[in-house]
This record gives C-alpha cells, structure tokens and sequence, in this order.
C-alpha cells in the first residue's frame, strides 16, 4: 500500500468497561459473480446470511488475471450501499449518470444505491494482484428510494493513526479521536483497517448496541480478552455485545478489518442486485428495471 501523507500519532484509547468477546466464527466460501471473477464470500452465504446491517462480504485476491480479468460488468443496485477497500490493483468504475472513477492501492468507495443505479467495476490491469473487500450495507426503509450517490475517497484522504504497536486506518466512525472520511451513513457505521505489529495488545472502542466483526486477511491474532480466541487469515469473528474488543497481535505482523453498524431491525427481501422490505418492492423493482426507470 502506498505511503499516506496523512499519518497521525495518538496515544491508546481508555481502557474498555466491557470487551466483546468472539461469539462465532465463520470461514468463507469460494464464489463467482459478475463475469467469472473468483472470490471468497464470508456474508452472504449459508454459514452467515446476513449480519444486519450488513447483507454481504466478499474478498477478492488473485494474482491470476484468468480470475478477474471479466470484472463486474454494467448490473443494477437498489435499496443498499456497497462498499469496494481495494489493498492491491486498479478497478475502474462507471455508471449510467455519467460518473466515472479509479480505485487503486488503499482507497474506497462507498456507493449508495437509493432508488437505482446502474454501473460497471472493470479491471484496469491485464496482471499483477488484485485485491481488496465489498461490503453490502442495507439502508433503512425510509431511504431505500433516495438518490444515489458516490464518496470517492483516495488513498491520502483516509487517515491513519500510527500507534506504538499498530497503525490503524480510519475509513469510517472515529478511532482515537480521528474521524474517518465517509460522511453521512444511515448505520453510523465504523470500518477500520487494523494493522498490528507482532505482540501488539489493541483496545478499539465500539458504539454499545452495533454488530460487529472482525475479519483477518494476513496473519492471525487473538480477539477478546477473558475468553480469547485466536482467528488465523480467512476468519470472520462475529462480536459480542461491550463497549469495544481487545485484539492481541501473535508472533508475527497481522492484519484485519473491523466493521460496526448500526442494525436496522427492519424486514429484509432480497433478490440479486435488490434489497427491500416486502416482496412487493422486489417486483417493483424488477419492474423498473426492465423498464429503464433506474
């Protein structure tokens, strides 16, 4: 990942009044979407629906362009965010309002669908690793029809907090008094980028009453505090109630993504690309589709 310009130092958070503690973990599936691209599906899938409100995570990783050279051609979303964390590679987006963008090395998108839109993820290399997270967060009924829009965010506009023990990425939510820069989301989400040095003890506090997990893409470490468990790369940790959780670094360097939110608590349909409240707002959907209204 390339250097950040906008580093700063902190000192830890305060002590937590009540760590989370590892309620289940989960192993991804291989999958295949769009134009044959291979990844790993970790919600979403049989093992772990939905976790609300969070309705899918997948992470793509190959250095063979044969697994993700088709990308994700133009294909409709309604009633949802998604959000792309690219760690490694070039992904070019556009869409049928005329937005177009590039996502390289440690950027984000976070797309909210609304009531409709239509767009492309495409490779911009022929080889090389590409490699990175989309994350499906549902939005409440009462902006399911909203407009759509991007939060285009590069590399040096995310903030990392360098520690003594670990460095943190602030996408979204607040570490150590640092705010992340995506604005404005329906779930007061937090998603950070946790990057920790071999025997490194991290308290990150939560907002009590989110769902929350963890999900380790290098490495392993151990999550919680009294009743630990250690999670190796590929684990997703589902977290239990507390005010934050205790993520302790192995004997060598780990990183993992933590993700909070606030859940919905409302009825869920889903259909493909469409995530509503009643199976009569699925049908509009694909009517609206069909019909070009998006």
């Amino acid at each position: 990942m390339p250097a950040n310009a906008n580093v700063l130092t902190a000192t830890k958070p305060s002590q937590m009044e009540e760590a989370r503690q590892v309620v289940r973990v989960v192993r991804g599936r291989p999958a295949s979407d769009g134009a044959g691209v291979k990844l790993t599906r970790v919600i979403g899938q049989g093992d772990l629906d939905m976790l609300d409100p969070f309705l899918l995570l997948d992470e793509f990783r190959s250095d063979s362009a044969s697994d993700y050279i088709g990308g994700f051609p133009s294909h409709p979303h309604r009633g949802f965010e998604t959000v792309t964390y690219m760690l490694a590679g070039r992904m070019r987006h556009n869409d049928n309002h005329g937005n177009s963008g590039l996502l390289t090395p440690g950027s984000v998108q976070w797309m909210t669908a609304g009531r409709g839109i239509l767009h492309s993820e495409m490779p911009e290399q022929e080889n090389g690793l590409m490699w990175g997270f989309q994350l499906w967060v549902n939005l409440p009924a009462k902006d399911k029809m909203t407009a759509p829009r991007y939060q285009d965010i590069a590399p040096e506009r995310i903030p990392e907090v360098a520690l003594e023990e670990a460095k943190v990425r602030v996408i979204a939510g607040h570490f150590a008094n640092v705010k992340g820069p995506v604005h404005e989301v329906a779930t007061q989400a937090v998603y950070l980028d946790l990057h920790l040095r071999p025997g490194a003890n991290l308290d990150v506090p939560l907002p009590f009453g989110h769902n929350a997990f963890v999900y380790v893409y290098e490495g392993q470490a151990r999550i919680g505090d009294r009743a630990s468990r250690e999670l190796v790369r590929g684990d997703l940790g589902l977290l239990g109630q507390g005010s934050g959780v205790r993520i302790t670094g192995t004997d060598a360097p780990s990183r993992l993504i933590l993700v909070a939110g606030r859940p919905l608590n409302e009825p869920v349909a889903k259909y493909g690309p469409f995530v509503m409240n009643t199976p009569q707002q699925i049908a509009e959907a694909i009517e609206d589709f069909r019909n070009d209204r998006f």
